[in-house]
């Protein structure tokens, strides 16, 4: 398929609110679908909204196996989430840096619930029920906001924790998320 451009904080399409995906198992889903992976490992990312390459929709992706910039994180199973839905399982949260390939070269220090169910369809329709912790959790938490018009810079509590990658981490390489 092929590599979509990123849409970058500014753009007023990644303030909106998607709409829901009404028809599944479509070539025109499909083809999407495809365009967002390629994209995602292109630019070495765990996620992608549809939002971010201008599509309206209500459609995340999200994978992490074997990824050279988080060689710690759990592996997250490659996942076509549509319609999400999400539920904290509890009140606790812990803060993690996260950047954003619509936020690319910074970072910033992001409040998530730790434990989360989150429910929705996949390409085909079928139901999707997971529960999950940690990194998954996060990544599925900041991909899903991007549906609802929000950038992770909006959640950071302390503009002290959010700078550019070579300030906030200098001798490292750090990629956008």
């Amino acid at each position: 398929m092929s590599v979509r451009e990123v849409l970058h904080m500014g753009d007023a399409r990644l303030l909106q609110r998607a709409d829901e995906l009404r028809k599944f198992d479509t070539p025109e889903l499909h083809t999407m679908l495809a365009d967002m992976r390629d994209t995602m490992h292109a630019l070495n990312g765990v996620g992608l909204a549809a939002p971010q390459i201008g599509v309206g929709l209500r459609v995340v992706i999200f994978e992490v196996a074997g990824n050279p910039r988080y060689p710690e994180a759990e592996a997250v199973p490659q996942t076509v989430l549509i319609n999400p839905v999400l539920t904290p399982l509890s009140d606790a949260m812990e803060e993690g840096w996260e950047g954003c390939l619509s936020v690319p070269g910074m970072r910033g220090l992001v409040p998530r619930y730790k434990h989360l169910r989150y429910q929705g369809r996949d390409e085909f329709g079928a139901i999707i029920d997971r529960t999950v912790s940690g990194f998954h959790a996060r990544v599925v938490q900041h991909e899903c906001d991007h549906l609802d018009g929000i950038l992770y810079p909006m959640r950071i509590r302390d503009l002290k924790d959010f700078g550019f990658n070579e300030a906030l981490f200098p001798g490292e390489e750090v990629r956008d998320e």
